[in-house]
């Protein structure tokens, strides 16, 4: 009932102001709406009328080119950075310093032996081409199956149009162009290649080209100790490499003095054995109290030069890198070198970056919303892109090649690869590694996390000790580690590090969004009363327009509705019905007939005369009684 009074009232509103029809309703919204320019249209004469429609119309149309404009933009998302720069005490980053050489050359001396000796041979070859020339024989017989599975070869380029493959060992020549671009094989001489193939025997093999035979017998290298200590248990790598107590042999931490006991112990597969000052796992991250070399950390390593493995590391020093708390180290991209025998001071300076999340970029907080599994989070480390990256690597390589490279964390249940399990494991990764396809899954996958600390560094170096001081000490070094009055140590392996904050500054780098809610009604409102002298109420106005457009519209579906229902009502009975009066003579006549054949036996009822039609009982659905009265009540019965 309410509702049906709804409609009385709106219908009886559309009739007092706009009317039943469009052409009422527009001509009473021109009239009466605030907006310029519709009420010239409907007052002015014929001829401005025109001039005033026009107008109109282009101006409501630049008015929704612009909108369309700005909403665009503010749908864009775009954000604007912005530099600031504050000052408070802040947290001393953590410190994680590694030996360039993994291992100690005399722990790990008797799995290295064949491949050692692989190698020399295969370095006099390179440079004896000559046979006969090398001192191979006089050794014992070299264990070649290392060589089958990964060959060094020479490419012969003399002649350009048709270079030749020069096994080192085989004497084999093949031409290039035989061989299918697939493998992976090093390669020296006018150029080395090292080709690692699907399987033994198969031409399907990969080739990577090297200008210089330095380089490709450190790769070749690299590639066959992979192999060799995979198979190694991880207690025994860890034993295997520098201990802290060996490598740490002085620290200081502003005034206060630490020693390697200090430090958090981790394995990196590039490095060895590393350690962590500061990483926050265990005790709450150390501040700095003041800028300046003597509120720093102060650090004397000992390298052990002597013990490198000579194939392995070419470079010697040490490995460090500044991150922050709780984070993985990823000291092969982000970390630096500190070279022996030199006192290296760094310096650094804060920048925090404060990205925007969603919508405005693809960053994420904590790493939860990246598909990507996290195989360093067994370190209870916090989420980079660098860890997604390589997370996404080892997963890939794990589903294609059945197996984990060495470099990688593993998830559970998996092995890392080596030659003896996985015999082409070297084709396929390198295939994977140099697969795009499979970069950019990695790319698309990972996000940059939205708040990050970049520790920006300025190196010094200086020679230490001096000439006049390098005598005692060593002595000193060498008495407070072995407890020997001789001197052990030299300054091929002894680094001082000086790690520092330049200044009590930090520069905060954060985004902002470029356009807002507020932006986008104060631009949109601008430009309608620019071109329109419209406003707020305006727009209101037309939204009430267009409900009685809905109203009016409404009417007439229901007026059509009306129509169409008497119009097949209409072609059911095309005949008009009969008038009461036409049924009450009707029935009359009809009683009175009924009375007449009454009268007479049921076998002597008279026939109708001729001329009469019958009375139709069909058409007269009216009882007798209530037309003859009681009397014939009394009749019947």
């Amino acid at each position: 009932m309410n509702l049906k009074k709804y409609f009385i009232r709106a219908l009886h509103r559309l009739q007092k102001g706009p009317g039943y029809t469009y052409k009422e309703l527009l001509v009473w919204y021109c009239d009466n709406t605030n907006t310029h320019g519709p009420k010239r249209i409907i007052k002015e004469g014929p001829k401005k009328k025109l001039i005033w429609f026009f107008l109109t119309l282009l101006f409501a149309s630049l008015v929704f080119w612009q909108w369309g404009i700005l909403i665009n933009t503010y749908l864009s998302y775009n954000v604007t950075s912005s530099l600031s720069i504050g000052f408070k005490t802040m947290k001393f980053p953590a410190v994680t310093v590694c030996n360039a050489n993994p291992f100690k050359y005399s722990e790990v001396k008797h799995l290295l032996k064949e491949l050692d000796r692989l190698i020399e041979v295969a370095l006099e070859r390179i440079l004896q081409p000559a046979p006969g020339n090398s001192s191979e024989n006089a050794s014992p017989p070299l264990d070649l199956e290392l060589w089958h599975q990964i060959p060094l070869v020479l490419i012969d380029e003399h002649d350009k149009d048709n270079p030749v493959i020069v096994d080192i060992f085989e004497r084999n020549q093949t031409a290039l162009g035989n061989q299918t671009a697939g493998g992976n094989q090093t390669a020296a001489g006018n150029q080395t290649a090292a080709p690692p193939c699907s399987h033994q025997g198969s031409d399907n093999c990969t080739y990577r080209n090297f200008t210089s035979a330095a380089q490709a017998v450190t790769e070749w290298y690299i590639l066959q100790s992979t192999s060799i200590l995979s198979k190694v248990p991880l207690q025994e790598r860890i034993r295997m490499g520098y201990q802290a107590e060996d490598m740490i042999l002085a620290c200081l931490y502003g005034a206060e003095p630490c020693n390697y006991k200090n430090f958090t112990q981790i394995y990196h597969p590039d490095h060895g054995n590393c350690y962590i000052f500061n990483w926050g796992m265990d005790e709450e991250a150390l501040n700095s109290s003041n800028p300046g070399a003597e509120f720093g950390l102060k650090l004397i390593l000992d390298i052990s030069q002597q013990d490198y493995i000579p194939y392995l590391s070419s470079a010697a020093g040490a490995r460090l890198m500044l991150h922050q708390q709780k984070s993985f180290p990823f000291l092969k991209d982000q970390g630096i070198y500190a070279m022996a025998g030199t006192e290296t001071s760094i310096g650094v300076l804060v920048d925090e970056l404060e990205r925007m999340g969603y919508p405005y970029s693809d960053c994420t907080m904590n790493g939860s919303d990246v598909p990507v599994k996290n195989l360093y989070s067994q370190y209870n480390t916090s989420y980079s892109i660098q860890a997604c990256l390589r997370s996404c690597f080892q997963n890939h390589m794990i589903e294609i090649c059945g197996c984990g490279h060495y470099m990688f964390p593993l998830p559970e249940g998996v092995n890392y690869c080596n030659n003896e399990d996985n015999p082409g494991w070297a084709y396929c990764y390198s295939s994977l590694r140099s697969s795009i396809r499979h970069r950019q899954i990695c790319i698309d996958s990972c996000k940059e996390t939205c708040n990050d600390t970049q520790y920006k560094m300025t190196i010094s170096m200086a020679d230490w000790p001096s000439e006049a001081s390098e005598d005692w000490i060593f002595h000193i070094l060498s008495y407070e580690r072995d407890m020997s009055t001789n001197v052990t140590l030299d300054r091929n392996g002894i680094i001082k590090l000086n790690i520092y904050f330049q200044e009590y500054n930090y520069r905060t780098i954060s985004e902002s969004a470029a356009t807002t809610i507020v932006w986008l009604l104060s631009s949109l409102g601008g430009q309608f009363g620019f071109w329109m002298g419209g406003s707020v109420l305006c727009l209101i106005e037309f939204g009430e327009i267009i409900i009685d457009a809905l109203w009016i519209t409404v009417i007439n579906m229901i007026s059509w509705c009306k129509g169409l229902k008497q119009k097949r009502v209409q072609a059911r009975y095309p005949d008009a019905p009969p008038t009461v009066s036409e049924l009450v003579e009707a029935h009359t006549n009809l009683g009175f007939q009924h009375e007449d054949t009454d009268a007479l036996p049921r076998d002597e009822v008279l026939p109708p005369e001729p001329g009469t039609p019958p009375p139709n009982y069909d058409s007269l659905r009216v009882q007798p009684l209530d037309v003859l009265g009681p009397d014939s009540d009394a009749e019947t019965e």
